[in-house]
């Protein structure tokens, strides 16, 4: 029965929801969980935002985060589960398990514009709908870039196109579902969508998601017809970011519940950014396979799902790949039906070469689910890992008991000619940039990026600090991520899930910029701790957190790992002879933790030349740069890194450089040309400090 009930009028179902005050939730340690109960027509929505008379649209939501995210302890191992299923890999954009079935949705979908909202009463989820009049719009892509002439130039208008095109649209697609799926179990997965997704499957809800950067993956059996063709309807929202953007000083929109909640300086692109896809697997899978190579041996945990009716007594072999030096390990598998369960295998691998920088050796496990020890195959999962030991020594951050200086790059994901929505060939020119400046860091700046990312980084031997989007909270929201809506506490559980096994990221950022309240700061710390909490309770590795801080005086850097913070002396405040004194300053009250510098930079003009004292000529911007690294590459024995603000000149629509088509002009490159500036130059030939 299809269910075309709009989620705000559904009755509040609380039963069986975990609650968001404990990360983890212990509910049994004989190897399997029940998986969770979870509503046919997902989590009701209590409404608590909604439009003004006259203004922009705002979004509902319910009374928590609405996927459900939270952690079970499952047999002594931490998993991460969403919509009352496993938070599965996501490798199916480029691997495809010989056990599984696909089915690409990257194509040109029927498209919409709603912003006032009409949609849900119009029935445009209904698969009866007549859509030919509407019109067409690729997946993946931005719709930003849909029709808005000099998106990338200083020279265009800003505020007019579909750029600022805001509140909701809609996307249909039919799909051919195979009548082979009846004996499956099927689930619709998206890389990311900005900002929220509704979805429906021939007008049966599916759920929601919130978190433009995320990948979720929505259980479908309930709506699942096989042998028939369905019809898929996506409504995506993005708040505006000003009331009119053309105003002489225009008026924020903000919502407390949304990551970020008000306009931060990059550009929220909307619609469906990366790939998504059609899932079938066998009713007993193996959704997760984490790793942990190290000291010579591999420690696995397969995460199997049993969405059958019996229970399934079974094997499991591990085999940890070629170039490993080791054998495939078979061990037994017992999943109670109606239940997740973890499968442990440690695997010796004293032969494997390591994982670092010089010498990025990546290899392939494969586990494999069995009926017996020779029976049929049932089910497979790949996953590319490393082995590499990261630690964090007194004042040094070490790499395979190395201490390494992380000469890095801020970046934004995204390009002229596609926004966030970017080519495989367009990240490998992008990202081509690092090992030409002789950079071997990267920050992914406040938000996860598409797993192209994570794969580059692993196969090219740079270090990546992974970032969610909590940038610029105030202590108001900082409170309510923490008791209640838990959409900051999803972020960071599903962003150590996802990357659990890549060895190119080496820290974890847990926000940016965001306020500190008096008082000891209770609130920001508690926030803070409860995000470390989550990623620290994610896989099989304890990752060093940071975050990059507002202040060279945070009061909670005794919660971090790794001191991070934001410094522009010189440029916003203070000299630029100031920050060798602030780090000594940090180093004294923190002496047996490692300080990284998370962004610095300034800004010019491709083509605008002049002296290094005239700000905004390129000659500004490299002196600026050559004098702050020069500060902190004299301290690496406490320093262990500088990440430069930022690759390219980015767009931004944050209220601020409209007369320049919101383009940012702090990149070492410029935006639609990727021109070097003379900083690329001066980047390039600074040495790393650890180098020497």
């Amino acid at each position: 029965m299809t269910d075309r009930t709009h989620p705000s009028e559904q009755r509040p179902l609380t039963a069986g929801r975990p609650s968001r005050r404990t990360v983890v939730a212990a509910l049994g340690a004989a190897g399997c969980v029940a998986l969770p109960a979870w509503p046919d027509t997902a989590w009701a929505t209590a409404g608590t935002a909604t439009a003004t008379s006259g203004g922009p649209v705002l979004d509902t939501h319910p009374e928590s985060e609405p996927s459900g995210t939270h952690v079970r302890d499952v047999g002594g191992t931490h998993v991460v589960f969403q919509y009352g299923a496993v938070l599965p890999g996501f490798d199916g954009w480029r691997t495809h398990e010989p056990t599984r079935e696909y089915l690409s949705l990257d194509r040109r979908w029927r498209f919409r514009f709603d912003p006032r909202n009409r949609g849900l009463d119009q029935g445009w989820e209904s698969p009866h709908l007549d859509d030919s009049a509407w019109g067409r719009l690729d997946v993946p892509a931005a719709w930003d870039l849909l029709d808005t002439p000099g998106f990338a130039t200083e020279t265009a208008e800003f505020g007019k196109g579909t750029a600022f095109a805001d509140g909701y649209a809609w996307y249909r697609a039919a799909v051919d579902i195979p009548g082979s799926w009846r004996s499956r179990y099927v689930r619709m997965a998206f890389l990311a969508v900005g900002y929220s997704a509704e979805v429906w499957l021939d007008g049966t809800y599916l759920g929601k998601h919130e978190g433009a950067n995320s990948p979720f993956a929505l259980p479908m059996s309930g709506a699942l017809r096989p042998g028939t063709r369905q019809t898929i309807a996506v409504r995506v929202f993005r708040r505006a970011s000003y009331a009119d953007y053309q105003e002489p000083t225009p008026r924020p929109v903000t919502d407390d519940y949304e990551i970020p909640y008000k306009p931060v300086d990059y550009w929220p692109y909307a619609g469906l950014t990366r790939s998504a896809w059609i899932e079938a697997v066998p009713q007993v899978t193996i959704a997760k396979l984490l790793t942990a190579g190290a000291s010579g041996r591999l420690e696995a945990r397969a995460v199997v799902e049993n969405h059958g009716t019996t229970e399934f007594n079974g094997c499991l072999t591990l085999d940890p790949g070629r170039g490993s030096g080791g054998r495939p390990t078979v061990v037994a598998a017992r999943i109670a039906a109606g239940s997740a369960g973890v499968v442990p295998v440690s695997v010796p691998l004293p032969g494997a070469p390591r994982w670092s920088p010089d010498a990025p050796h990546t290899l392939t496990a494969c586990v494999t689910l069995t009926a017996s020890n020779r029976g049929p195959r049932v089910d497979t999962l790949s996953t590319v890992y490393g082995m590499r030991e990261l630690s964090v020594v007194g004042a040094q951050l070490r790499l395979n008991g190395e201490p390494v200086f992380l000469k890095g790059i801020n970046w934004h994901e995204e390009t002229a000619a596609h926004g966030r929505a970017m080519t495989p060939a367009e990240y490998d020119t992008e990202l081509g940039h690092i090992p030409a400046l002789g950079a071997n860091f990267i920050r992914n700046c406040v938000y996860n990026r598409h797993p192209y990312v994570y794969d580059w980084a692993d196969e090219h031997g740079v270090m990546v600090m992974d970032d969610i989007d909590t940038m610029w909270l105030n202590t108001a929201q900082e409170k309510l991520q923490t008791d209640s809506y838990g959409l900051a506490r999803a972020q960071a559980l599903t962003m150590a899930w996802n990357q659990h096994n890549h060895p190119s990221v080496i820290l974890w950022g847990l926000q940016n910029e965001s306020e500190i309240d008096g008082d000891g700061a209770p609130v920001y710390r508690a926030w803070l701790a409860d995000l470390k909490a989550s990623v620290h309770a994610v896989g099989l590795t304890t990752r060093p957190v940071t975050w990059a801080s507002n202040t060279s005086n945070d009061p909670a850097f005794d919660i971090a790992d790794v001191i991070g913070f934001n410094e522009y002396f010189g440029y916003f405040y203070g000299k630029d002879a100031d920050l060798g004194p602030a780090l000594d300053a940090v180093h004294a009250k923190y002496p047996h933790k490692p300080i990284l510098i998370t962004e610095n930079g300034t800004w010019s003009r491709a083509g605008h030349h002049g002296p290094s004292t005239t700000e905004g000529t390129e000659e500004w911007q490299a002196a600026r740069f050559t004098d702050h690294w020069s500060q902190v590459a004299e301290r690496s024995d406490f320093v262990a890194g500088y990440t430069y603000w930022v690759l390219k000149d980015y767009k931004e629509r944050a209220g601020y450089n409209q007369d320049h088509n919101g383009l940012s002009l702090m990149g070492m490159l410029t935006f639609a040309e990727e021109r070097p500036k003379l900083v690329y130059e001066a980047f390039r030939k600074v040495t790393n400090p650890r180098a020497v």
